[in-house]
């Protein structure tokens, strides 16, 4: 996996200040996307344990409430079988931290065995990472549903999921 930027103070992508990670590789492509140049697999850089390491020593500061998970599409499967040991390591490592993610996926229908996009989506990991998000922001970027007075969401189709609404969703 590669990815193309990583904010160390982030305050636009979840709550308080956070760590922001943006994966590359996106096949969603949505008309309007503010971040385009994720959309290749083999943008950015390679994201190694020194990479992983020096996130986590950001995570580790007090002022840092949490990860963000955004892109690209973190969610791409290939991506997901690189985020799954990461955030293991996440939740292991700087407790109490929460850990947000931004797809163009929409839960019911991407990621419930048997839903129409879960052939694709659906991976070894999905319902692992799934368990350790504390907030998913799902649904595509629709450019039509642009709203700018919406908190963390860019179009008015996404929803911004805790972790209870994302357990009832894939029926746990």
């Amino acid at each position: 996996m590669n990815y193309c930027e990583i904010l160390k103070s982030d305050i636009a992508n979840g709550e308080g200040v956070r760590v922001s990670l943006f994966v590359a590789g996106c096949t969603h492509h949505c008309k309007g996307c503010f971040n385009p140049q994720t959309w290749s697999f083999d943008a950015g850089e390679p994201f190694t344990r020194a990479v992983e390491d020096m996130i986590l020593e950001e995570l580790a500061h007090p002022w840092n409430d949490g990860l963000t998970l955004l892109g690209g599409e973190p969610m791409e499967p290939v991506n997901q079988r690189v985020l799954a040991p990461f955030l293991r390591r996440v939740k292991s490592e700087t407790p109490g931290k929460t850990i947000w993610c931004y797809t163009g996926c929409v839960v019911e229908n991407d990621f419930i065995p048997g839903s129409p996009g879960s052939g694709y989506w659906r991976t070894e990991v999905t319902d692992e990472m799934l368990d350790m998000f504390d907030m998913l922001v799902d649904g595509p970027f629709i450019e039509e549903l642009k709203d700018i007075s919406l908190r963390f969401c860019g179009s008015s189709n996404q929803r911004l999921l805790d972790r209870a609404a994302i357990a009832r969703l894939v029926g746990r």
